[in-house]
């Protein structure tokens, strides 16, 4: 239809009729005669579907910027019904970083009060709870493409190294009820979660400091941490070739055998892992006669060389304040705890039952009392063992690391361990923001896709991380989506004189803080979508 460049509006109370330019003057001149007008009613202007658009918008950015919209129409195509699955994914992926939870509230409630349909150019039909789950049986096999892909853009993208590696696992469970079949990878094990009566699964996870996910592995749940690293060596080694790399691990992780491979490669695998505190009792003797050096202000460290590994005992000032103030608390709160038992009229039974309880609520301080219950009656006597006190604070706020970086700075040693917080912070998110539980699926399969697509959620969330790091630092991923959220879309609906309806699709101006965060990300927003006449739409029915 040819568009005349202005609107006749029609108010019910005005003597003539006025004209809406939709468009600058200059851009009206010469294209009057030809067009035709379209005459609206403004006393019966409508307001319909308000839908968040601003963080949906700002994910399809992520999405296009780490190119997965083009890795994932390549790979997994369209249906014969015309069903684009790369789009049904990103809408999964989408819901998983926004607003986490089932496929079937994403199915009946959150996708028609998003604009991803907008976006996308898609209807409702994008979300039919058929296709979320169809979409997940044809993902695992992209897994290992999926990690070539997303190395490669990260290097693109913000010039990432692979010369230093963090490794850690954690475990999510299930309130589900067991037998499975056989061989599922629902079993019960050591929960990080304390949840040891719900069955799990392990997720071994391999990031770079920066946080960025290179790999990841769903194990099952009763996978001992020591049996899962030399998988992962030959894995990164297949992946990124041979090269000087150091790889970051807490204690319990890698294996005796393990690190002595690690020392014989050629070339040497570099490592740097957190050691047990039993190994420092045995090292104790030989650290006492070193010197304490100045790592960097505020931590201090001593090192020994030993077979061919240099051990580094580091102690952080600010650690010794915190754990401290932590011991002191929790034996406060105990000493009064059992200062109040003392003088209650208990029974044997309840009595061991309240002292198991204050044990549960001050572990650490628990350690430090000796306590003594009689053998025939509720009474008890307890002290402070001071000599346990005095080992402890000798060991506050001190870490041996182990490693075969005999070369190193103590002081890059010491930075090098700090940053495991990187991968405990991925799994904080994904356990967090992400929502990676509860997993409604039942299927093995679909339980293994459920974590993939967060795990391809978290890529986003910390690829707009590594952004804000660069361009806003001091704003969270969190924040920054929130923030967005606030941009809504609506339909104005202007009913016309001829019976029909002029319909402008419109997303809400950005407030003055939302317009500095765009300037500061170097981002502009799209041109508004053109209008459109439609047929006039029937009146709601009464109910």
């Amino acid at each position: 239809m040819a568009w005349r460049r202005s609107i006749e509006v029609i108010e019910e109370d005005a003597p003539q009729p006025r004209t809406l330019s939709l468009f600058p003057e200059d851009r009206c001149e010469g294209l009057l005669a030809d067009a035709s007008i379209v005459s609206v009613k403004l006393s019966e202007l409508r307001l319909r579907r308000p839908r968040q658009w601003g963080a949906c918008w700002l994910t399809l950015l992520l999405w296009r910027e780490l190119q997965l919209d083009q890795f994932w129409s390549k790979r997994l195509g369209v249906s014969r019904k015309g069903t684009h699955w790369d789009e049904v994914l990103f809408v999964l992926v989408a819901y998983r970083l926004l607003a986490p939870g089932s496929e079937w509230r994403l199915h009946r409630e959150w996708f028609q009060r998003s604009a991803l349909a907008d976006l996308l150019g898609e209807d409702a039909g994008l979300a039919e709870i058929h296709k979320l789950y169809r979409c997940h049986d044809r993902l695992l096999v992209h897994k290992q493409a999926v990690f070539d892909h997303l190395v490669g853009r990260w290097r693109d993208l913000f010039n990432i190294s692979y010369d230093v590696l963090l490794y850690d696992l954690t475990s999510t469970y299930f309130e589900a009820d067991p037998p499975f079949p056989e061989g599922d990878k629902r079993r019960f094990g050591y929960s990080r979660d304390h949840r040891p009566d719900c069955v799990q699964i392990i997720i071994a996870l391999v990031v770079t400091p920066e946080g960025l996910p290179l790999a990841y592995e769903v194990l099952p749940g009763n996978t001992a941490d020591k049996t899962t690293l030399r998988g992962f060596l030959e894995r990164i080694e297949r992946q990124y070739g041979k090269a000087r790399r150091v790889w970051l691990m807490d204690r319990g992780v890698p294996t005796e055998e393990v690190l002595a491979e690690m020392r014989a490669a050629d070339p040497p695998v570099h490592y740097l892992v957190g050691t047990p505190k039993g190994r420092l009792t045995r090292l104790e003797k030989h650290l006492i006669a070193q010197p304490w050096q100045q790592a960097r202000p505020g931590v201090q460290v001593k090192l020994l060389a030993q077979e061919g590994e240099l051990y580094v005992l580091a102690q952080s000032g600010d650690r010794v304040a915190k754990e401290r103030a932590m011991r002191r608390r929790q034996l406060k709160r105990l000493w009064a705890r059992l200062k109040q038992l003392s003088t209650m009229r208990l029974t044997r039974e309840e009595l061991l039952m309240k002292l198991g309880a204050a044990r549960d609520q001050s572990r650490t301080a628990w350690r430090l009392v000796t306590i003594e219950i009689a053998a025939e009656n509720a009474t008890f006597s307890y002290r402070l063992d001071r000599n346990k006190l005095r080992q402890t604070r000798l060991r506050e706020g001190r870490y041996l690391l182990r490693t075969n970086l005999v070369e190193e700075d103590p002081g890059k040693l010491w930075s090098h361990y700090l940053l495991l917080g990187a991968v405990e912070e991925a799994f904080k998110n994904l356990k967090g923001d992400l929502a990676i539980r509860p997993v409604f699926h039942q299927l093995e399969a679909r339980i293994e896709a459920h974590v993939f697509i967060a795990f391809l959620a978290y890529c986003l969330h910390v690829t707009l991380a590594r952004r804000l790091h660069a361009l806003a630092p001091g704003l969270t991923p969190r924040s920054v989506l929130e923030k967005f959220a606030a941009m809504q879309m609506i339909d104005v609906h202007l009913p016309t004189t001829d019976g029909r309806e002029l319909v402008l699709t419109r997303y809400t101006e950005p407030e003055p803080e939302l317009r500095l965060l765009l300037q500061k990300l170097k981002l502009e927003l799209p041109a508004q979508p053109p209008p459109r006449i439609a047929a006039a739409l029937p009146p709601p029915t009464p109910l």
